[in-house]
């Protein structure tokens, strides 16, 4: 059985895919690699069946009609046989060292009397063109080199989050939890790093500089521009989150519920600023519908982020309260490095 499987969705990726999976290539036979072409047009259905031909034992290509992001996450997950499993998008890559580093402690691990859901290691915003980059590391939250359950995780600040980047789940905990990512969506990745959260009992953390994500590129999912014409595919994903968020039964860690409440109030927060930069009337009442929906499904999510810091900022009236949102989500968005 392989150590690690590594889902790659790939969509037209020909121009970026060889330099991602050559990176994951590096962990040898313990990994296996997942190399899923999405309905490409491109040459990506070629390359995809050349790794696989070239490392037989190591590399699958799978070929499926277009489904989007999420779709192939599921294809992936369906498909992987390794004990653990992660996703890199096919414009992103790992760091050499910290992946030989991550995959030796994850079969240290293995021969331990404890069985770890989820391990964490840092990401790199890779933004095109910034000379410097920056760095999600988790060490002031999180306790390094062991085993660790959610009451010890510290409170992380205001946009601090774990993104399917830093994630490496236990494989069969994600074939357990049902999680199926909508098709024909982006931006699931935030529900890929938060409706399993209730199933994973055990994490450990290692501060290495692990995945380099690839931002700046003017077609990217996660441009501002690109954002708001696709805000209906962020509100479906953000209305996703509060449902999971809603069924967190009663005994839920204090902690974990903590940290669920904060990561959906900040991607409501992300879904608000991007309605208010669309600067229409329609785009105006989707945010208020989905304040509503909010208040619909449970009253007492709705009151608890009303209250939030979150929810004071996104809600602030007349033009000149909306000034203030995107003013605060800007000096936030630039401490931080993303988008």
């Amino acid at each position: 059985m392989k150590l690690l499987s590594v889902a790659v969705p790939c969509y037209n990726s020909e121009a970026y895919m060889r330099k991602c999976i050559d990176s994951i290539l590096r962990g040898g036979e313990d990994v296996e690699i997942l190399i899923v072409d999405d309905g490409s047009t491109d040459g990506t259905a070629a390359i995809a069946d050349e790794y696989q031909e070239k490392y037989p034992t190591i590399c699958k290509a799978i070929h499926q009609e277009n489904g989007g992001h999420g779709e192939a996450v599921n294809t992936g997950i369906r498909n992987a046989t390794g004990i653990y499993f992660k996703v890199v998008d096919s414009d992103d890559h790992l760091s050499a060292g910290p992946y030989e580093k991550v995959l030796a402690r994850l079969r240290e691990l293995l021969g331990g009397s404890e069985t770890v859901d989820m391990f964490i290691a840092n990401f790199v915003y890779d933004k095109q063109g910034a000379a410097r980059k920056k760095v999600m590391r988790y060490h002031r939250w999180l306790p390094e080199e062991q085993i660790f359950t959610w009451k010890d995780m510290g409170h992380m600040p205001k946009g601090k989050y774990l993104l399917m980047h830093a994630l490496i789940y236990r494989t069969q905990l994600l074939k357990e939890c049902g999680m199926v990512l909508p098709a024909h969506t982006f931006y699931v990745d935030n529900i890929f790093a938060f409706e399993p959260f209730p199933y994973v009992k055990k994490m450990y953390y290692m501060n290495v500089d692990l995945y380099k994500y690839f931002i700046g590129r003017e077609d990217q999912s996660v441009n501002e521009q690109v954002m708001i014409r696709r805000i209906d595919q962020q509100i479906r994903v953000n209305k996703i989150m509060v449902d999971d968020y809603n069924r967190l039964p009663k005994g839920t860690e204090r902690h974990l519920r903590a940290y669920m409440f904060s990561y959906m109030s900040i991607i409501t927060t992300i879904s608000s600023v991007m309605l208010i930069r669309a600067n229409t009337d329609e785009a105006l009442e989707k945010k208020k519908e989905l304040l509503d929906y909010m208040k619909k499904t449970n009253r007492a999510t709705y009151s608890a982020f009303r209250r939030s810091l979150f929810g004071q900022v996104t809600n602030l009236p007349g033009k000149g309260g909306r000034e203030i949102t995107v003013g605060t989500y800007k000096i936030i968005q630039k401490f931080y490095g993303f988008n």
